[in-house]
């Protein structure tokens, strides 16, 4: 059986050139996240023909991930790149623009002083540095540095505790977004979500940028303790929800990540949202060949979580061994897949009135989920080869997906932009066909689709479920039990 659960892999400057993305895709990847924390739009422009020319040329979907850099707090850019903060030494955070050094370093947010506690602390990149707050002007933080390392440009700053409250969406995001939308993004990931409004404000953004392209997917980032008091409302509201355990750890106690983590999956699978569990995955392998043995289980416990997508940061984006991160990845999953039955914990029972993905803000249609839940009860009980499905908005795509059904699901697709999101799906393998306008017309599609690439043979049986009148904007309304036919392949 093919591996079901996705991987995503962010690029960044080791794996920007074309080789390293068709060895990525050869060995594995489905989704390309695109980090709009760091790079340049004409590095991006760049990267997403490389993407785009090598899927074609490979026949392979990839789905592109537009990850906005939102409203975090970063440190300025520093003398050649890094500095070394010594333990015990004193160092000043300062709204003034400047270049850093072991001794200070400017913030690109000047309303971090008012929220800098005397003897407060300061996390910085990912809580790797922590510094205590001595005391503030109106220009600067000053501190002791509790635990040194090697600081880099542009890394993040954490206050734990404080309850800040930045825009949603920053002008950087704005002017980001709109270079996505133009050039092509499949999904938009949101980052540092607070509330459902949150989303909603950048739902209406795509909105104003390209009403053509309101409903294209978007993924809240979880990565505040404020999210999870909002969680039902945020999930709700958005698309779909990564589990950004790197902030989300240093925000709130490490002990109660893997706590929120188990809760973020469940609640998102019940309305049947995308879940993406993401950072530190691997993150030994960023400089090692080899994984911990910590890390093989936190990703296997992912898919035994129920999540969709598990995804590589730096260990793609920067590290030594790209490749074989996603290869190791990729081993583990399908390990950890084998073993579904005696240890996962998501049994695809979906909460039908909040059920629906592609588009929040359509209509809630119980038939499509009753009629996805009887195509997997059929297939299980006639042993059918695959779920074959018809879906032009994805929808019906991933109402199959998160009923986990036991057999393959194959998505047909004449709509390019859902063929490339459907790559993000859990248990979906994609297919672009032409319209149908007949049933007959559609099982031809999946029959010549089916006996060219999916080694099926004719005789076996497939579950067809689709929306009737076949080639209609309707929610799936049947469900058809099908035997393939034996007939030429296409010649093309």
């Amino acid at each position: 059986m093919k591996r079901r659960t996705k991987i995503i892999a962010t690029l960044g400057p080791i794996t920007w050139d074309e080789e390293s993305i068709k060895k990525l895709i050869e060995a594995g990847t489905n989704v390309f996240r695109l980090n709009f924390s760091h790079g340049t739009h004409d590095e991006f422009t760049e990267v997403i023909h490389r993407v785009r020319k090598i899927s074609a040329e490979l026949r392979v979907p990839i789905c592109l991930l537009q990850d906005l850099q939102g409203p975090k707090i970063r440190v300025g850019e520093i003398i050649n790149g890094r500095a070394t903060l010594v333990s015990g030494e004193k160092f000043t955070l300062t709204i003034e623009s400047l270049i850093g050094n072991e001794n200070v370093v400017s913030v690109s947010d000047p309303d971090i002083i008012q929220f800098a506690n005397s003897e407060g602390r300061i996390l910085l990149d990912d809580g790797s540095i922590e510094l205590k707050v001595i005391d503030t002007t109106d220009q600067e933080i000053r501190t002791r540095i509790v635990i040194g390392g090697e600081l880099k440009s542009n890394k993040g700053i954490n206050l734990p505790g404080m309850k800040l409250k930045p825009k949603s969406l920053t002008e950087k995001d704005i002017s980001d977004l709109e270079f996505g939308l133009m050039h092509g993004v499949d999904v938009i990931a949101l980052s540092f979500v607070h509330t459902s409004q949150d989303i909603e404000n950048l739902r209406q953004e795509i909105t104003r940028i390209k009403p053509e392209l309101a409903s294209i997917p978007i993924v809240a980032k979880l990565e505040r303790p404020e999210a999870l008091e909002n969680l039902e409302a945020i999930i709700n509201s958005a698309n779909g929800v990564m589990v950004a355990r790197g902030d989300l750890g240093i925000e709130m106690s490490p002990e109660a990540v893997p706590i929120a983590q188990k809760k973020i999956i469940n609640v998102a699978n019940r309305r049947a949202k995308i879940v993406i569990t993401a950072t530190q995955m691997l993150e030994s392998m960023i400089n090692n060949p080899r994984p911990t043995r910590a890390e093989s289980t936190d990703v296997a416990n992912a898919i035994f979580d129920g999540t969709d997508t598990v995804m590589l940061s730096g260990e793609t984006a920067v590290g030594k061994y790209p490749v074989r991160s996603v290869e190791t990845m990729h081993k583990i999953i399908c390990q950890a897949e084998e073993h579904l039955g005696e240890w996962g914990h998501w049994d695809g029972q979906l909460l039908s009135k909040e059920a629906g993905l592609i588009s929040p803000h359509e209509d809630v249609h119980d038939d499509a989920l009753s009629i996805t839940q009887a195509a997997k009860e059929l297939a299980h009980a006639r042993n059918v080869t695959a779920i074959a499905v018809f879906t032009q908005s994805g929808r019906t795509a991933t109402l199959m997906s998160k009923a986990r059904p036991r057999v393959p699901i194959l998505a047909f697709t004449p709509i390019e932009e859902t063929y490339k999101r459907l790559a993000l799906l859990w248990g979906v393998t994609p297919f672009s066909v032409p319209f149908a306008h007949t049933v007959e017309e559609m099982l031809t599609r999946v029959e010549d689709t089916i006996l060219s690439s999916e080694k099926l043979q004719p005789g076996q049986q497939i579950v067809l479920i689709s929306g009737f009148p076949v080639g209609s904007m309707c929610p799936p309304n049947y469900a058809l039990l099908h035997t393939i036919r034996r007939r030429s392949r296409p010649t093309n």
